[in-house]
């Protein structure tokens, strides 16, 4: 990936969980200095992560210069995986990842609020009802308070409520109301202990053809009160243009495959004013963007015009002098908030023209609270000027090394210690995921987090330097960095673990039958020698053996693995069970969960432990059953959870032969929309089916099927869903097989199902197909495509958009029950 150009203050302290650190060469350099003599800001306002226009973000900049954010009111929680099995809180923690990916690259900043991703919201009623609008709505001023925009600009049209994602619709409401209120003092009041009120100048909404239905219908639609920039600018300093910056940093959102292609030459985009005085070519348009904005700001310009003007590309250390001046000067002014964004923001451009490198590395990837740590400390200065490192300051055990030493040019300063970390350090994990959230919203306890993309470090080396009689002081993470055999030099950051973490095999235990089982849980030391004792939790009505048992790891890293017989009840019940391992005085019950996907940092998340425990009554004709993997779901772990035999299938070695031996195969959602392999093999499939074999396809979309129909008879997938979990459902046909046998499925069955209903129901079908099922939000019409069943020759055809890859994880007992209707249907 190239480096493109991007705010320092990533750099600083955004790069927490950042892999390589950036050093940037003469060119970037001198476009940070372009950066740091702008004084104007734009806040980019969406609901999810994806929502952002990644072209106006990287226009404004680095065409304009300006400082830019994205505030995302959710981390996309409620979303699907296209690359791995995580859901809700763990693709919430890897879409904040994909976002500063994407921000690093389009040189924007990335904010968020407390509001949860619940799922698809039909009304923006619905939205604000379940996030607790007063909440968002104060997290959206926070964030205008604290970023303090010239302008603002939405994503989505305040005026559409019920065209979109209420989410969407719900973002823009949000926006403009926190647009007046920034300014009220009485409005959030307890914010202006750490912030103060703001005024932004002007509101657009970011419109084009899509809002209009049509390409044709916007271009005839009256543009008075709209801005066009064309954002499709080329910058030789890259050999990029706007719009290719712009894919690779869309192209970020793999978890929900947004690889996107750039393009060149002319782009538009369209602004429509909603509040402000109108523009006539440029957003900041009556908008002071220089340094005389600021009271003392004046000389701070005319020393960074020059800088900027003369800067030697040859040697950028000849900027030195100047900088340092300007520096100075910033440190006088008496607004607060500029102050602190272009001291940060000077201070790296000083570190680059002098080639500084300043790092502090632990040679272990993790330590626990009290441990002491190798550390790695360097230092260098690559160019001529003078300039000393009078101390390190280590944090959080607030240390201090004295070094007083001038660095020669070119002249490597390295020093080796043991950092030791209090016994109060916190453990390394999101801080929004400290305690359990709601369906809408995350609970944060310290008022100074909200927002922020992801948790500060803690684990600090504050470089203090002397550049000729001025002290500037440095901040760098710890991080941990080894030598890989293939890719080299490799970074990773430096984790704060449990000393002791526990974890069960799985997330939901199901028992069909009332009859005991063997569950593992896995101990894991986070330092050596650790002796202790492990029992586990259940409700009354379940029974568990042994009461205690022991356990001993000598080394970390070590594991030990301890048995424990659990005894359901006969009845259907459910209870969640919960491990307490001791270790002297000292109790330990969370599990540590790490994520690893190339294109981001590791991530660790540490939460409590448990497993969900589920006795359900159900009965099952059938055994073994053939999955086709589809955008990523578990499904088939699920299934085995209740005694089915369950076998992946290579799509490219499906034929209707290898399929005879299975009772049912079933595709996984949004299979006929990602593996193109079902286009050659959708006739073996139906094969299978005429010869008496029951084919189950859960959801798919309508945009991008790779079948004309995945059905054998005509059948159209819409856009209808129920995403209330709780709506109530009702029988069409009563007296149906898959409602009856060989589990009798009642009202019952549908309760405490989570997220939704379902999703992209068909909304026509031939008269083959029987619906099984109704079902509506909220003052809409019932709909009937969620369960639709066909007989095709001898067996079963069954398509369904209710939401099993959300129920099974979270061990919905009918939905079990439901399912193993759907795969014994024709076997009674």
């Amino acid at each position: 990936m190239p480096k493109i150009l991007s705010l320092l203050l990533f750099f600083v302290l955004g790069y927490t969980q950042a892999q390589t650190p950036q050093k940037l060469n003469a060119s970037e350099i001198h476009q940070e200095i372009k950066k740091l003599n702008f004084l104007g800001s734009v806040l980019y306002v969406g609901a999810h992560p994806d929502d952002e226009n990644t072209r106006l973000i990287s226009y404004f900049a680095n065409k304009q210069n300006a400082r830019v954010g994205y505030l995302s009111l959710t981390r996309g929680d409620g979303g699907q995986n296209l690359i791995g099995p995580e859901l809700r809180e763990q693709l919430g923690l890897i879409r904040t990842q994909e976002l500063l990916a994407a921000r690093n690259i389009d040189g924007g900043e990335q904010f968020f609020t407390r509001a949860n991703d619940f799922g698809y919201s039909k009304n923006p009623e619905e939205t604000l009802q379940i996030w607790n609008k007063d909440k968002v709505l104060s997290d959206v001023v926070l964030s205008i308070r604290k970023f303090k925009p010239d302008v603002i600009i939405n994503r989505f049209d305040h005026r559409s409520p019920g065209s979109t994602h209420g989410h969407h619709t719900a973002s823009a409401m949000l926006s403009l109301e926190a647009f007046e209120l920034a300014a009220r003092p009485t409005a959030y009041p307890d914010q202006l202990k750490y912030t103060s009120v703001f005024q932004p100048k002007r509101v657009f909404f970011n419109t084009s053809h899509w809002f209009y239905g049509s390409r044709e219908a916007f271009e005839e639609a009256d543009k008075s009160a709209m801005l066009s920039l064309d954002v499709g600018v080329y910058f030789p300093e890259l050999g990029l243009s706007n719009s290719e910056i712009a894919a690779l940093s869309r192209s970020q959102h793999q978890s929900q495959g947004f690889g996107s292609t750039g393009t060149r030459g002319q782009a538009k985009e369209y602004l429509e004013l909603i509040k402000g005085d109108m523009p006539q070519a440029d957003v900041f348009e009556g908008i002071n963007t220089s340094w005389s904005r600021l009271e003392g700001g004046k000389e701070i310009g005319e020393i960074l015009g020059q800088v900027e003007s003369q800067f030697n590309f040859r040697d950028p250390s000849q900027s030195l002098p100047q900088l340092i001046e300007a520096y100075k000067l910033i440190q006088e002014l008496k607004n607060d908030h500029w102050k602190e964004v272009k001291s940060e923001h000077i201070r790296e451009i000083i570190v680059a023209c002098s080639g500084l490198f300043l790092e502090a590395v632990a040679t272990k990837p993790s330590a626990t609270r009290g441990e002491q740590v190798p550390l790695e400390l360097e230092a260098i200065n690559r160019s001529s000027f003078p300039i000393s490192l009078n101390s390190v300051e280590l944090s959080p055990n607030n240390s201090r090394i004295p070094v007083n030493q001038s660095l020669a040019n070119n002249q490597s300063w390295t020093e080796e210690l043991m950092f030791r970390l209090p016994e109060s350090v916190e453990n390394t994990s999101p801080y929004w995921l400290k305690s359990e959230s709601t369906n809408g919203m995350y609970k944060v306890a310290e008022p100074g987090l909200i927002g922020l993309p992801e948790t500060p470090v803690q684990s600090l080396a504050s470089f203090i330097l002397n550049f000729n009689g001025t002290e500037i002081k440095i901040k760098r993470p710890v991080i941990h960095k080894f030598n890989d055999p293939v890719l080299g030099e490799t970074y990773r950051p430096f984790l704060i673990i449990p000393e002791l973490s526990v974890s069960f095999e799985k997330d939901v235990e199901i028992f069909e039958k009332a009859e005991p089982r063997s569950i593992s849980v896995i101990l894991r030391a986070g330092k050596d020698s650790l002796k202790g004792s492990l029992r586990l939790e259940a409700g009354k009505n379940w029974k568990i053996l042994p009461e205690e048992a022991s356990f001993k790891i000598n080394q970390k890293g070590g594991t030990a693995i301890r048995t424990f017989e659990i005894i359901p009840p006969d009845n259907q019940d459910e209870t969640l069970i919960k491990p307490i391992a001791k270790v002297g005085d000292r109790e330990y019950s969370d599990k540590l969960i790490q994520i690893d996907y190339k294109h981001i940092p590791l991530q660790n998340l540490v939460i409590p432990a448990k497993v969900k425990a589920v006795r359900i009554e159900i009965e099952k004709k059938g055994e073994y059953i053939g999955y086709i993997d589809g955008a990523g779901d578990a499904v088939p772990q699920s299934l085995e959870q209740i005694g089915y035999r369950v076998e992946h299938l290579e799509p490219g070695e499906i034929s209707s032969q290898s399929l005879k031996k299975f009772d049912a195969v079933v595709t996984g959602i949004r299979a006929y929309n990602v593996v193109e392999e079902l286009r050659y093999k959708q006739k073996d499939l139906l094969e299978y089916v005429k010869n008496g074999g029951n084919l189950i396809v859960q959801y798919n979309t309508s945009r991008g099927l790779i079948v004309d129909n995945p059905a054998p008879y005509p059948l159209q997938i819409s856009r209808d869903r129920v995403t209330d979990e709780k709506a109530a459902v009702n029988f069409v046909t009563r007296d149906h097989p898959v409602l009856n046998k060989p589990n009798r499925i009642t009202k019952k069955d549908f309760k405490n199902w989570v997220q939704e209903r379902g999703l992209y129901f068909p909304d026509q079908w031939s008269k083959e197909f029987t619906p099984v099922l109704s079902m509506n939000d909220e003052g809409e019409e019932a709909t009937q495509g969620s369960l639709l069943v066909a007989k095709y020759g001898k067996g079963y055809f069954i398509y369904t958009g209710l939401s099993f890859f959300r129920q099974f994880p979270e061990g919905v007992p009918g939905a079990y029950r439901l399912f193993a209707n759907m795969v014994s249907i024709g076997k009674e």
